[in-house]
């Protein structure tokens, strides 16, 4: 299982350079472990024993498998994480020209450590909209541009005198990458109908990002870390995936949602806030003929795993965590609190996944936010506001969370995806 989950994740954290080719790969592995493909806007015929995924917008993916002994009486098991990350969006009409350089105006999506991305190559993903003969159905394109196309230099230290101890980044004017140079310059649009070979006008409007080119990499005396882009939140995403595959619980449904624009707040259609996990989880059960009684019963005899990342224990900055709760890398998965319920857990989820712990000897830690700093939040209170079941926020320690490149304890992991399967099964 070890080797198998290191290739799935290191050909996740490559593949998934936006939320859309984040849904690409996972309905790649789903599909190549038999599930078959829904689609919202059809009739399902579903089976017990069946397996089962569906695209929401390309950004947001649900699957789920049908237990062999199906029983109106058993709900659901989810496991819930998100698809987007940190990144820089292109914006429509970007050209700027400046002396001489041909610059891309790009806004900032959700909350990047802004310097890290300075310097690095960027590559260009996500997805287009293309003119059609139905105007009601534009053609839409997948772009997974992998050549390093941008980047943004950093200013040279002798021009920051006195200004050399990090300045912040004017997020309008000092996050503009050079995309080209010269007198004959190619604007960005000639550029990307060039590399869809399309023509320019074809192209209507896109959602597109820059993404950090680097590789997953182990590092560390025994190359027990692990390093790379987007471990935020493709970590959990593949822990899902993966969990969901092997496991085989024979009551009730287990189930994946895997949504996007978690960074910027979880709302609108693809994001946890929407109706969508709960119409499918009605839509499920009225397959199979229950009652709406029957549904209600069954939905709310459910638990939801909140799979996000957690912040780990720093070296050089231990005044910035909590001072009895201090999770490490390599030492386990998290267990998420907070009073403010930023985290959607209560003591009655955490002794069920510590249990799970115990029973399968999973290592697990706690996090709890130092209480004068305020830290992240997570899809999970959002989606049980919409679902509202018992929800416990889980996730695996990082540190440099939210930067270009992330670090992780690749121990870690494997425990979550022991944890995780270990839900789907027990």
């Amino acid at each position: 299982m070890e080797k198998k989950e290191t290739e799935r994740l290191r050909q996740l954290l490559q593949a998934g350079t936006s939320a859309a080719l984040t849904v690409q790969e996972a309905a790649r592995q789903l599909a190549e472990a038999g599930f078959e493909e829904l689609h919202f806007s059809q009739s399902w015929g579903l089976n017990q024993g069946g397996k089962y995924y569906m695209k929401h917008h390309d950004t947001t993916l649900f699957a789920f498998t049908v237990g062999e002994g199906l029983n109106y009486r058993e709900g659901f098991r989810i496991g819930a994480a998100h698809t987007d990350y940190p990144c820089l969006r292109i914006k429509p009409c970007p050209d700027i020209e400046t002396a001489g350089y041909g610059q891309l105006n790009v806004e900032v999506y959700g909350g990047p450590i802004l310097n890290t991305w300075l310097d690095r190559p960027l590559g260009v993903s996500g997805r287009v909209a293309l003119a059609s003969g139905d105007p009601f159905r534009p053609r839409l394109r997948l772009v997974d541009i992998r050549q390093p196309v941008a980047v943004i230099p950093n200013l040279a230290i002798h021009l920051r005198r006195g200004d050399d101890k990090g300045a912040e980044l004017n997020k309008q004017t000092e996050l503009l990458p050079v995309f080209s140079t010269g007198e004959q310059q190619e604007g960005f649009l000639d550029f990307l109908a060039r590399e869809l070979g399309e023509q320019r006008e074809e192209i209507l409007d896109y959602e597109l990002s820059l993404c950090c080119l680097e590789e997953p990499r182990l590092v560390g005396a025994r190359q027990e870390l692990l390093v790379s882009p987007r471990l935020d939140n493709l970590t959990s995403v593949q822990s899902l995936l993966s969990g969901l595959m092997a496991g085989s619980r024979q009551q009730g449904v287990n189930l994946i949602a895997l949504f996007d624009h978690e960074e910027v707040g979880s709302q609108g259609k693809q994001g946890a806030g929407s109706m969508m996990l709960l119409n499918l989880m009605e839509k499920i059960y009225q397959c199979f003929g229950r009652t709406e009684c029957q549904i209600k019963e069954a939905i709310y005899d459910s638990m939801m795993l909140s799979v996000d990342v957690a912040q780990g224990t720093h070296p050089n900055y231990l005044g910035k965590i909590d001072p009895t709760n201090r999770p490490v890398l390599n030492g386990g998965l998290c267990i998420k609190e907070a009073c403010s319920q930023s985290y959607a857990t209560d003591c009655r989820v955490v002794a069920i996944v510590e249990q799970l712990c115990r029973a399968h000897d999973i290592s697990y830690q706690k996090y709890v936010n130092r209480s004068d700093i305020r830290g992240g939040s997570t899809l999970g209170v959002i989606a049980s506001g919409s679902v509202p079941i018992p929800t416990v926020d889980i996730g695996v320690p990082l540190l440099a969370m939210h930067s270009a490149v992330e670090t992780m304890g690749w121990k870690d992991q494997q425990e979550m995806t022991r944890l995780v399967t270990a839900f789907f099964q027990h």
